[in-house]
């Protein structure tokens, strides 16, 4: 199993910028195929991003395209995703998660979840 813990969320204005982080335990990191999805109150949770084992593959919603980029150091066991030129409507709790297996953008195909970290966006 992998253990994650999500850091870096906040309040930004309109047009700023967060990094948020992912750091894992347990198992291997470079074994996971990892995830950032996000859920705003009363929606459905949504995929944002997703990068392959080793880094070079990664994917991202088109609502987010442009302005994110996931990444991943797996030397130091860690996820991340820079947010650009931030959005009102990027405001969610923001999730990272795991699982072996990289073709999916569904939450449910994902294993492992972290506890989420607040972002909000002031206009």
């Amino acid at each position: 199993q992998v253990q994650l813990v999500e850091s870096g969320g906040g309040l930004v204005q309109a047009g700023g910028s967060l990094r948020l982080s992912c750091a894992a335990s347990g198992r291997t990191f470079s074994d996971y195929v990892m995830g950032w999805f996000r859920q705003a109150p009363g929606k459905e949770r949504e995929f944002v991003a997703r990068i392959s084992w080793s880094g070079t593959s990664t994917d991202y919603a088109d609502s987010v395209k442009g302005r994110f980029t996931i990444s991943r150091d797996n030397a130091k066991n860690t996820l991340y995703l820079q947010m650009n030129s931030l959005k009102p409507e990027d405001s969610a709790v923001y999730y990272c998660a795991a699982r072996e297996s990289y073709n999916s953008r569904w939450y449910k195909d994902y294993n492992y979840w972290g506890q989420g970290t607040q972002v909000t966006v002031s206009s």
